[in-house]
């Protein structure tokens, strides 16, 4: 499988780590994306990988029901990082070079998140996990993922979903006749409120073109398709909408 981009940024969700279960993590789900992972890494594409903590922790749901916002949002980061951890321990398992780098200071787990030496971690091939958000309060995981795909320069912004496989011009579960988009432009995503991502996620995106991939992340080779190229779930990016054929 040849690979169309050199760098990419997944972000994945904290529930990618559960499995069956509700809560927490499960390591043969983590065993599995590890597999993957691996896979994207020998198809010579640079890693960078945004995590989030819901499986463990969730600030705004803590924060509605009467905690300060900002120390629920705290909690949050540091459920990311034990996310990162255990992604990192199942990928050094199998012989992939990784650093987990932080928001918030951890010295004795991670390292600081630095721009630079993300990116030259990445250039000598190893995979860089990115943990605790932007380290402040009030900005989710998503708008985490814009910034970092901007920072570090990546070609393309990985959306892994559970059991969603694009973006759709209705919800599907309730209108039997949405249609799945292939392509769409960020300026249609943000007019038509489509929740691909948190609104200061999708407008810093769309103010600088850089092309979100939608998929689920369901089967055993979607991350590595996703990344490669592969004709998969929902682009957007600049150009006229398009939409998935429906079969005969």
């Amino acid at each position: 499988m040849a690979a169309k981009y050199g760098r990419v940024l997944l972000k994945l969700s904290g529930e990618a780590m559960v499995g069956e279960a509700h809560y927490g993590i499960d390591p043969l789900v983590v065993q599995s994306l590890a597999g993957q992972l691996r896979r994207v890494v020998e198809l010579d594409i640079q890693v960078a990988i945004v995590i989030g903590g819901g499986n463990i922790w969730r600030g705004l749901a803590a924060s509605s029901r009467g905690m300060d916002r900002a120390t629920a949002d705290y909690m949050g980061m540091v459920a990311t990082v034990l996310n990162a951890l255990a992604l990192q321990d199942a990928l050094e398992k199998i012989d992939v070079q990784t650093r987990v780098m932080t928001a918030i200071e951890m010295h004795e787990v991670a390292e600081p998140y630095i721009r630079r030496r993300a990116i030259r971690h990445m250039e000598k091939g190893r995979i860089v996990i990115l943990a605790a958000g932007t380290g402040n309060p009030y900005f989710t995981t998503d708008t985490a993922a814009a910034l970092r795909a901007l920072e570090l320069n990546v070609d393309l912004l990985l959306m892994a979903k559970n059991r969603v496989n694009g973006i759709y011009t209705d919800d599907p579960n309730l209108n039997p006749a949405a249609r799945l988009y292939r392509r769409i432009s960020h300026q249609e995503v943000i007019e038509r409120n489509l929740r691909v991502m948190d609104p200061p996620a999708r407008a810093l995106l769309r103010d600088h073109n850089l092309p979100i991939l939608v998929f689920d992340m369901g089967s055993e080779h979607a991350i590595e398709q996703a990344a490669s190229g592969a004709h998969v779930g929902t682009l957007v990016a600049a150009g006229v909408a398009e939409f998935d054929e429906p079969e005969e």
